[in-house]
């Protein structure tokens, strides 16, 4: 069988950060991280690039020598940059005035940041992603008002990236308020109402939506659901994906066996799995294909790559090049399954 050409498979450098650092396991150089995703391999194929995490220690994005020295790094390893996240966390969407400026700041300097990786040569797809930067119970004290909120921050945001020709895609992770369920993602999305917003869904994190963590209200899948039962979570997918497929302009491919978890100073989110994980309840190849094909199962073709996302694996399982090969299968088979 010949293999596809798109989409394009990545490793995400982030969760070399995310959950470490002081209250927690070292941070994983971004050196390491490149250097093991450069080195593994599957039946000949490897990874085509990364995406990048722009946050310290990995990057300083006032530096202005960064984007070569990183360019220079990426074409050495073979690898290109896909999306890139921003560092909104620095500021809040819905925050103060000054809170809410930074946080506009830091996509501008994200996207300024993928320019100049395009003129570079090397980035020619992807989006910035970006979250609201303010948790649950924060939103809950006032959900109508913190929402519209959100969206204005959004939308100045959205203008701000359209500048540069990018696209900004939010994280759909049930620590996020406003995003903390299918439902207020779809609404938040709608009410922002730019063209180049969209949804950034991963198989972890959105997976939790079906379960209805921080939002009972909007549970799919019943309190005491067998989540061996592959047709109830068949079905439930199914509902979240039709909601947010539409939307959805960047993936992270990923495991859950369907708990939260949290590391160093990150909130419980969706827990990410390793590929091979046992405990796993998604049919990874298959269950992409809800993402990856509309309705009528043809090939929506709404992004160039696909990523791979182990946010909080502990250092000894990132530290071993194994966890890279099985990773980069499991990508495999996605792009067997449904690429072109």
């Amino acid at each position: 069988m010949s293999q596809n050409n798109f989409p394009k498979l990545h490793n995400a450098t982030w969760p070399g950060i995310v959950g470490k650092g002081a209250d927690s396991e070292p941070v994983i150089p971004f050196d390491s991280l490149l250097a093991m995703t450069a080195a593994a391999e599957v039946d000949g194929v490897k990874f085509d690039g990364v995406d990048l995490g722009l946050l310290e220690p990995h990057f300083k994005l006032d530096n202005s020598d960064e984007t070569k020295i990183l360019a220079e790094k990426l074409q050495k390893h073979n690898l290109v940059a896909g999306s890139l996240v921003a560092p909104i966390w620095a500021g809040s969407a819905m925050g103060t005035a000054d809170q809410r400026k930074t946080f506009v700041e830091m996509v501008r300097k994200a996207c300024e940041f993928g320019k100049e990786l395009n003129d570079l040569g090397v980035r020619s797809y992807g989006v910035v992603r970006i979250d609201s930067a303010a948790g649950v119970e924060d939103w809950a004290k006032d959900p109508a008002g913190n929402t519209k909120i959100i969206a204005e921050t959004f939308r100045e945001a959205c203008d701000v990236a359209a500048g540069y020709g990018e696209k900004l895609a939010t994280e759909g992770e049930i620590c996020w308020g406003a995003m903390h369920s299918w439902k207020y993602m779809v609404e938040l999305l709608e009410m922002v109402d730019r063209p180049n917003i969209g949804f950034q869904a991963d198989m972890s994190h959105t997976f939790l939506y079906t379960m209805g963590y921080n939002a009972p209200e909007h549970r799919i899948l019943p309190k005491d659901a067998d989540l061996k039962d592959r047709e109830a979570v068949k079905a439930a997918l199914k509902t979240v994906t039709d909601a947010l497929r539409p939307w959805t302009i960047d993936f992270h491919v990923a495991q859950n066996d369907g708990s939260v978890f949290g590391s160093g100073s990150h909130d419980k989110t969706g827990r990410h799995c390793q590929a091979t994980d046992p405990n796993g309840v998604l049919d990874i190849a298959h269950d992409a294909g809800y993402w990856l094909r509309d309705e009528k199962g043809e090939l929506t073709k709404a992004f160039k790559h696909i990523c791979w996302d182990g946010c909080m694996f502990p250092n000894a399982v990132m530290n071993d090049q194994q966890t890279w090969n099985d990773i980069l299968a499991a990508l495999v088979k996605v792009r067997n399954a449904h690429g072109w």
